[in-house]
């Protein structure tokens, strides 16, 4: 049987596409480039160190740069997590609305969102690492942007699982509690995964899917995980 090989830490190239107020109107491609280094730099300063733990010499330090270049594109070290916690908000909800889009059946919609959500937490481990556990060091005005963000992620479940019971496709005391067990399962992957682990992505997507399916009850996934 063929092992998957490791995979590499996601560099800047890898990270979510870049929103306007990161890359702002008018930038030159030299400009964006530095940002996206930085936000790379961030990603990985933040998912090694923590928030608190890391600096913007840190920062500008894995992105090639001065502290003072970190200024040049972001006003604090805040503003930079920002940025880096809507960018990545924004890149999953896409792929969630993407796998439910993708299949008619609540089983099916399950299934997808549970593989390809699971998916984004491997392939982006570090970002969605800062993602998932550090949005909570946002500023009252950015984390209510943010916030925002993840509650349609979870509307968006719970919608699945909603359709699921009145089709009669699932079996669940409470959408509520069960949609926060299902979110929980693919987030904590952000916690644990480690490029030194050996499956691939669409392994621990399939596996989580599976789990999906079991907690809700459900007989047939009515399409295939991809």
């Amino acid at each position: 049987m063929h092992t998957p090989t490791p995979h590499s830490p996601p560099g800047p190239s890898q990270l979510p596409a870049r929103t306007p107020a990161a890359a702002p109107a008018g930038a030159t491609d030299a400009d964006a480039s530095t940002v996206e280094r930085l936000m790379g730099a961030a990603a990985q300063a933040f998912a090694d160190k923590g928030f608190h733990a890391t600096t913007t010499r840190d920062i500008a330090g894995r992105a090639g740069l001065s502290p003072a270049g970190v200024y040049v594109h972001f006003g604090s070290k805040e503003e930079l997590l920002f940025n880096l916690s809507r960018v990545g908000h924004q890149s999953a909800l896409r792929r969630v609305r993407e796998a439910i889009a993708a299949d008619r059946t609540p089983a099916g919609q399950l299934t997808n969102l549970m593989a390809r959500f699971s998916e984004w937490h491997v392939e982006q481990y570090q970002v969605a690492r800062v993602v998932q556990y550090e949005h909570h060091h946002l500023s009252a005005e950015h984390h209510a942007e943010v916030l925002a963000l993840r509650k349609e992620i979870d509307s968006l479940v719970r919608g699945v699982l909603e359709r699921g019971v009145a089709t009669g496709a699932f079996t669940i005391d409470d959408v509520g509690d069960t949609a926060l067990a299902l979110l929980s399962i693919v987030v904590d992957v952000a916690r644990w995964y480690s490029p030194t682990i050996r499956r691939s992505p669409a392994q621990i997507g399939a596996t989580n899917a599976t789990l999906a399916l079991r907690l809700v009850g459900a007989t047939s996934a009515g399409s295939a995980v991809r």
